[in-house]
C-alpha cells in the first residue's frame, strides 16, 4: 500500500544532478582536486581516530568526542563526494528518486549528528572548565556513551521524519537539480503542487535541529568565557582558553557556512555561489577538522609522533 501510494504521488523517477556541468573545460582538473581532498580528509580524520583509539593519553572525554567527530566527518563526506566526483568524469548525472532521497536521508543524518555532536563538545568544555573538580565524576564513560549514543540516535531519527515527508510532494517535472547533490532546498523548488504544511514541517525540523544545538553552544561559551575572565593570572586564562579554542574554530566555520547558506534570502545569493559554499561546509571543512585540532594541541601531536616513532621501528 506504502509503495503504491509512493508512485501515485511521485511520476518523477529521476533527477539530473546539474552539479558544476558549465565549466567543461576544467573537468579533469576539478576531478582531481576533489579527489585530493576526499583523500586527505578520510586519511586525515581516521588517522585522528586511529590515534585516540590507540593513545593511553587521549582516552578522556574530549578525544573520545573529537574521535566520534572525526568518524562522522569520514562517513559525513563519502556520502556526498563520491557522487560529485562522478559528475566530472561521466556525462550521465542522472540519479533515481530512491537513490536522491537514500542520499537526502544519510546526509541529512550526519549532518544533524554533527549539530548535536559539537553541542556535547561544548557541553563537555563547559565542565572543564566551569566545574573542574567535579567534571572526572560528570563526565564519565557511561554518560559520554549516553551522550554519543543520542547524538547518533537522534540524528538519524530527525533525518528519518523530515525525509519521511518529501514522498508526500508531488514532483512532475522539471526534473532538474541545480547543485551537486540531492539538496532538500531544490527538493522543494521542484514541487508541483505546492503542499505549505508538508514544506512548514520540514524546514522547520531542519530549522530545530541545527539551531537547538546551536543555541545550546553559544550558551555554553557565554558561560565559559565568563569563568575565564574570573580566572586571575594570564597564564590560566589562557591555558583554559587553549582547550576550547579548536572546537571554537570548528563552530565556527562550520556554523557560519550554514548561516551564510541558509539565512540569507536566496535572490541574493546566485547558484554558483551557493554551490561554493556547499563545497565549503560538505567538503573543504571534514578536511580541516582534524588539521584544527592537531595543529595547537600537544596531546595530539605527541601522539602523532609516538606512532611515527613506533612504525620506523618496526621498519
Amino acid at each position: 500500500m506504502a509503495h503504491m501510494q509512493w508512485k501515485n504521488e511521485t511520476s518523477i523517477t529521476k533527477f539530473i544532478l546539474l552539479g558544476f556541468g558549465n565549466l567543461n573545460e576544467v573537468q579533469n582538473l576539478l576531478f582531481v582536486l576533489f579527489l585530493v581532498i576526499y583523500i586527505l580528509t578520510v586519511a586525515g580524520n581516521l588517522l585522528m581516530v586511529a590515534l585516540v583509539v590507540a593513545d593511553q593519553q587521549l582516552h578522556t572525554p574530549m578525544y573520545f568526542f573529537l574521535g566520534n567527530l572525526s568518524f562522522l566527518e569520514t562517513c559525513y563526506t563519502s556520502v556526498i563526494s563520491p557522487r560529485l566526483m562522478a559528475g566530472f568524469l561521466i556525462e550521465d548525472r542522472t540519479i533515481s528518486f530512491r537513490d536522491c532521497i537514500a542520499q537526502l536521508f544519510l546526509f541529512g543524518a550526519l549532518a544533524s549528528i554533527e549539530c548535536f555532536l559539537l553541542a556535547v563538545m561544548a557541553y563537555d568544555r563547559y565542565l572543564a572548565i566551569c566545574n573542574p573538580l567535579s567534571y572526572k565524576v560528570m563526565m564519565n564513560l557511561r554518560v559520554c556513551l549516553l551522550l554519543v549514543s543520542a547524538s547518533w540516535i537522534t540524528g538519524f531519527s530527525a533525518s528519518a521524519l523530515v525525509v519521511g515527508m518529501v514522498p508526500q510532494l508531488n514532483f512532475c517535472g522539471p526534473n532538474e537539480i541545480n547543485n551537486f547533490f540531492c539538496d532538500m532546498e531544490e527538493l522543494l523548488k521542484l514541487s508541483c503542487a505546492k503542499t505549505p504544511l508538508v514544506e512548514m514541517s520540514i524546514l522547520g525540523s531542519c530549522s530545530l535541529v541545527s539551531l537547538v544545538p546551536f543555541l545550546f553552544i553559544i550558551v555554553s561559551y557565554i558561560l565559559i568565557l565568563s569563568a575565564i575572565l574570573r580566572i586571575a593570572s594570564s597564564a590560566g586564562r589562557q591555558k583554559a582558553f587553549s582547550t576550547c579554542a579548536s572546537h571554537l574554530l570548528v563552530v565556527s566555520l562550520y556554523y557560519g557556512t550554514i548561516i551564510i547558506m541558509y539565512m540569507t534570502p536566496s535572490a541574493e545569493l546566485s547558484p554558483g555561489f551557493h554551490k561554493a559554499l556547499s563545497v565549503m561546509y560538505m567538503v573543504v571543512t571534514p578536511m580541516f577538522n582534524p588539521i584544527i585540532y592537531s595543529l595547537r594541541n600537544k596531546e595530539v601531536k605527541g601522539a602523532f609522533r609516538k606512532v611515527v616513532m613506533q612504525t620506523l621501528g618496526m621498519i
